[in-house]
């Protein structure tokens, strides 16, 4: 199955073993709730959807790669320990704690999250000492003598045998205890993937053109050549940053990432081109309005790949911009509720008190409440690592808000809670108008996006992959959810984008064995 399918099926895993009966048992006992063990090729995500489960569910994750353990780290050491049996008293060997069930307790601790997931990663290339002890933990759910807590599912993962010389293959008896979801590279999935995280534009044109280039690894006389999702991903966020810094991402550098010297050696002619179209088609005064005769009809003469790398400059564009309107969205949303408390606090302290049993709580001491009670917030799920990078940097932004205005008031020696207030209502009423600003400059760059891909293509295979693509990225959608775009919806409705895009791309795989 597919990564997304995988990811699923962990998450409906969870909440199975998760629930509990009428008595607070868990329903499926833990001695039947099966390991999950994730086989498939190296870098196409495994771990990652690990880390994406344990935040989604709020669980806690401890993960670990075995093969870089020994057996004493993850059994635990031995020590000689005195017994009394049948009125004699024995020595016999007792273990210390594992590292590993150890910090399952940590992570316990830390966190206060009584259940989650442990991840082993790498499971099936132990070494031969330490083999018979991981045959033990998926039976037995056990390192040596110490359990597993309840409530933490074991998932595990690791390569097929073709990936790997290192590979072990687990018994029948092991196997027979275990949950195996075999996964498998998939292109559509991945560029739902690649959309909503923002992979850099020239990787997702590059890989629409050439999606079996996604995932290749094989062994020839020269070696293991490969090229995997996770290295697409890391080389598209090293693009980003050598572009800031101005510098030139060529053949060597790529094939740092795609260890595959053909696919490197193609896709940084590609990037070079890129970068040649970003320059020669000037996309940004096309989404400023400006729309020159003379571009649209070069555009329109140009090879295949040419006219799909220039779609691909359009939507990256838009998508920038979708983005901008998308986070300060999502700030007002959250700074509306914290504003909202402040109302709250407000109301309750004149509710059906009397003059002299009322509190006298300034304006910037309410809102310095909201403030360290949402900072509170923020450090709390910070440290159980339930936050993704996106929604961290939100909660960062909102404190940032909050802190600002509270140095203005204390600047201005504001303090009348009332008086506050409407000052508060005036600065989110200012970032509000910025909002409008913003969603209408995105409108305004998507009509222009419209008016250049009718002058050049018209109701051509591009308009067909342009507006498809406006279907698929994140950021596009959430904008669109909101941006009434006539064309938009009339192309929608007049293009069979099924039939179309699958005819599109039995063209592209024709035009580039």
């Amino acid at each position: 199955m597919n990564i997304k399918r995988a990811k699923q099926e962990i998450k409906d895993t969870i909440q199975a073993y998760l629930l509990k009966d009428e008595f607070g048992e868990y329903a499926i006992p833990p001695v039947r709730q099966r390991p999950v063990l994730l086989i498939g090729p190296p870098g196409v995500g495994k771990t990652q959807i690990m880390e994406q489960v344990a935040k989604e569910c709020g669980i806690g994750l401890v993960a670990y790669t075995i093969t870089h353990h020994t057996r004493q780290s993850a059994v635990g050491l031995p020590f000689l320990e005195k017994k009394n049996f049948g009125g004699r008293e024995y020595t016999v060997t007792e273990y210390t704690m594992s590292e590993i069930v150890a910090s399952v307790y940590n992570k316990m601790e830390e966190t206060g999250l009584s259940e989650g997931i442990l991840f082993l990663d790498e499971i099936n290339c132990v070494s031969e000492t330490l083999a018979p002890a991981m045959l033990q933990f998926l039976q037995c759910k056990t390192f040596g003598s110490h359990k597993i807590p309840a409530g933490w599912m074991i998932a595990a993962a690791g390569n097929p045998p073709e990936y790997n010389k290192s590979v072990r293959e687990f018994d029948v008896v092991t196997l027979d205890r275990i949950k195996k979801i075999y996964v498998e590279p998939d292109y559509e999935v991945w560029q739902e993937y690649a959309a909503y995280v923002n992979i850099h534009p020239a990787v997702q044109s590059y890989l629409k053109l050439k999606p079996q280039n996604l995932c290749r690894i094989e062994t020839t006389v020269d070696g293991k050549l490969f090229a995997t999702p996770r290295g697409w991903e890391d080389l598209s966020g090293l693009i980003e940053v050598y572009e800031k810094l101005e510098k030139k991402v060529d053949r060597e550098v790529v094939v740092q990432y795609l260890q595959y010297p053909q696919i490197a050696k193609d896709f940084a002619n590609y990037l070079e081109l890129y970068d040649r179209y970003r320059n020669q088609y000037q996309v940004e005064e096309i989404l400023a309005g400006t729309i020159r005769e003379q571009v649209c009809d070069q555009a329109g003469k140009a090879p295949f790949d040419e006219r799909l790398s220039l779609v691909s400059l359009l939507l990256s564009g838009l998508s920038g911009q979708f983005a901008v309107c998308l986070e300060l969205a999502g700030d007002l949303e959250i700074l509306m509720k914290e504003l909202g408390r402040y109302q709250s606090f407000q109301a309750a302290e004149n509710d059906h008190r009397s003059e002299e049993n009322r509190t006298s709580a300034s304006g910037i001491e309410i809102l310095e409440m909201i403030l360290s009670g949402f900072s509170l917030r923020y450090e709390e799920q910070k440290k159980a690592e339930l936050l993704t990078a996106r929604e961290d940097r939100r909660f960062r932004r909102v404190i940032g808000y909050l802190e600002n205005w509270s140095r203005e008031l204390k600047a201005q020696r504001k303090t009348d809670p009332e008086e506050v207030w409407q000052q508060l209502r005036q600065w989110f009423g200012a970032e509000s108008d910025r909002y409008e600003e913003l969603a209408a400059s995105g409108g305004v760059m998507l009509e222009h996006a419209f008016d250049f891909m009718e002058a050049a293509f018209g109701d051509s295979q591009e308009m067909v992959v342009f507006v498809t693509e406006l279907n698929s990225r994140y950021s596009s959608i959430s904008f669109l959810q909101e941006y009434q775009c006539d064309r938009y919806y009339e192309y929608n409705k007049r293009l069979l984008f099924d039939e179309r895009e699958g005819d599109i791309l039995e063209e592209l795989k024709s035009r580039h064995v």
